[in-house]
């Protein structure tokens, strides 16, 4: 992440449980900025770090960044979610470590015109890969009154979904809403005075929930988990960084799959469903951000690292 302002988050807690070997290969299959894969480079002697990102204006800029470890890397525009079939395409068999940061770049949320912050007024986007067709304004103008309502109150956790959705629609109907302070708009309308007083901004949550919808996030980390454990040696580490409580249910119960997916009675004397067991969970609670990465970096209080290790 070159931002000079930038700080990756749980980047010594990550580098640790990466147990990184000097000869190994690495992934870093959410590049953001290269701050954890500059990092996961410069401790690899003959070593390979792969990069994915879906954001191509990512992978230019983690590019130069890693620029002087050229001869140890190689990025790939992709999406993580198919890191399995990204190093089958390279002739990859098998990796040493896996590192996925799911939370939104620097760059993303500071940069206007991608439209992914309440804060600057832009077009409605949000796309972190440019070459997909859904954007936030085909989300927000186009979706019914129940879909908005869903993903609103399941990806978002909004309990005013209902309300947020219904003045989305009396809005759209006179013209389409077209920027993200439009949207800010129409969100406090539907809200009560007590929840605009309260802390966190009031379009926090929905502008989390349609930018969920639009990356197809969920289902993304979902499918990632199914296959990338595959490619991870005997020994090797599998580190996610989660930001809200969507994200780490989804990949706490992903390693549970693989570490006790088993679905025969308790009483059976033997093991009869097939399960084999791929996964170990280093620490049955997630790692968590120190006081003083909290003291340096406000980001990182929603950061919560799950580690695994392939057996």
């Amino acid at each position: 992440m070159a931002q000079s302002g930038h700080v990756s988050v749980l980047l010594d807690e990550c580098l640790e449980n990466l147990n990184i070997k000097p000869e190994g290969i690495y992934v870093d299959g959410t590049l953001g900025m290269g701050g954890h894969s500059s990092a996961i480079v410069s401790r690899l002697s003959t070593g390979r770090l792969i990069g994915i990102d879906r954001d191509e204006a990512a992978i230019e800029r983690a590019g130069r960044r890693l620029a002087p470890f050229a001869d140890k890397v190689t990025l790939v525009h992709g999406n993580f979610s198919d890191t399995s079939a990204i190093l089958d395409e390279l002739g990859i068999g098998g990796v040493d470590g896996m590192l996925f940061d799911l939370g939104v770049s620097s760059p993303q949320l500071d940069e206007a015109q991608r439209g992914f912050s309440y804060r600057f007024d832009a077009p409605l986007d949000m796309r972190m890969d440019a070459s997909e067709s859904l954007t936030a304004w085909d989300v927000v103008n186009t979706w019914s009154a129940d879909r908005l309502n869903r993903i609103l109150w399941d990806y978002g956790e909004e309990r005013y979904a209902r309300r947020i959705s219904a003045a989305i629609l009396a809005k759209r109907e006179k013209k389409p809403i077209e920027t993200t302070l439009e949207l800010v708009d129409v969100i406090k309308s539907a809200m009560p005075a007590a929840a605009l007083r309260e802390k966190q901004h009031p379009a926090k949550r929905s502008f989390q929930a349609i930018r969920i919808a639009v990356n197809d996030e969920l289902d993304a980390i979902a499918r990632m988990l199914e296959t990338a454990p595959d490619k991870l040696k005997v020994g090797g580490r599998l580190c996610v960084i989660s930001f809200h409580s969507l994200e780490d249910r989804i990949v706490k119960s992903g390693i549970h799959a693989r570490e006790d997916g088993c679905t025969c009675p308790r009483e059976a004397p033997v093991c009869t469903c097939g399960f084999v067991k791929t996964l170990r969970s280093v620490s049955r609670k997630p790692i968590l951000p120190s006081e003083e990465e909290l003291r340096d970096n406000p980001r990182a209080r929603s950061a919560k690292l799950r580690v695994a290790e392939r057996v």
